[in-house]
């Protein structure tokens, strides 16, 4: 699934290449891709609606429109979205295409072969009903900010499992799997230790750790791995996956300390990778 510095890579080509212009028709393929409203919903919804900024809660895209409401994207495990000129050939699984006013004219499409993600028109100023997931979201560390103050209090405030902690939504949007591994990784904090007990020191490494990664990946374009669909809006993959120092390295040595052999466990079902030497 596209974490937080995927997600945020595609907000920054949307922003620059869709942010004013007018979606002139809408189509809609596979009604499970709007599967939350209908697809009449988002075709009115849409229809003549100018795009006028884009922004991103967590893992979720935000487009504010003219009318007053925003359309929501999620890409969730296969979702992509790409900007082509009009008449281009579409790749297989186009579910919802948006006409674009322009010079060239554009069509802004989603793509997601497994359907899990989904477009949304909602009213913001009644998110807790129709959004209430995005109601519920904590604080994220690049749209909101978060200070080394803000992260000790929500760490100390909780005795929890550190990973499950920095993975869950209503605590921290945006950090998934690969950048919560990395993060624990570069602190030298393992994934287990309960999130109450960890010491003034390794909060503070663990904060600049959880920035420094999500920062590096997103100036990387995100992570793209074998078994996910993940690219730009340019249809360009990213390559933070070449700087990955733990996920998805199981059985390889530690590029850190060069003497351990980097450990997967699965915890509620997710792969955990770490390496045994340098985390404790």
């Amino acid at each position: 699934m596209p974490e937080l510095p995927e997600v945020e890579t595609v907000r920054r080509g949307l922003q620059v290449q869709v942010v004013g212009r007018r979606i002139t028709k809408v189509e809609v393929g596979r009604e499970r891709s709007v599967r939350r409203t209908s697809r009449a919903a988002v075709i009115d919804g849409l229809t003549g609606a100018t795009i006028t900024e884009v922004n991103r809660r967590g893992k979720y895209l935000l487009c504010t429109l003219d009318t007053g409401d925003h359309m929501m994207v999620h890409l969730r495990m296969s979702g992509r979205l790409l900007v082509a000129a009009a008449g281009t050939e579409r790749p297989p699984h186009t579910h919802v295409v948006l006409h674009l006013v322009g010079e060239p004219a554009q069509e802004l499409w989603f793509v997601d072969p497994r359907t899990f993600g989904e477009v949304v028109v909602f009213d913001p100023l009644n998110v807790a009903v129709e959004m209430p997931e995005l109601a519920k979201m904590g604080v994220d560390p690049i749209a909101d900010g978060l200070d080394r103050a803000q992260f000790a209090r929500l760490l100390r405030s909780r005795s929890r499992q550190i990973k499950a902690l920095l993975l869950d939504q209503h605590v921290i949007a945006g950090i998934g799997n690969i950048y919560c591994d990395e993060a624990l990784h570069l602190a030298g904090v393992r994934w287990d230790r309960r999130s109450d007990a960890v010491t003034p020191r390794e909060i503070t490494r663990l904060h600049a750790a959880i920035m420094q990664v999500l920062g590096d990946a997103i100036e990387a374009g995100g992570s793209t791995l074998a078994d996910t669909q993940y690219v730009g809006l340019d249809g360009e993959r990213g390559w933070f996956q070449l700087h990955h120092r733990v996920y998805d390295r199981a059985g390889q040595r530690c590029l850190t300390c060069g003497k351990a052999d980097i450990v997967k466990v699965a915890v509620a079902g997710r792969g955990t990778h770490y390496c045994p030497r340098c985390q404790s």
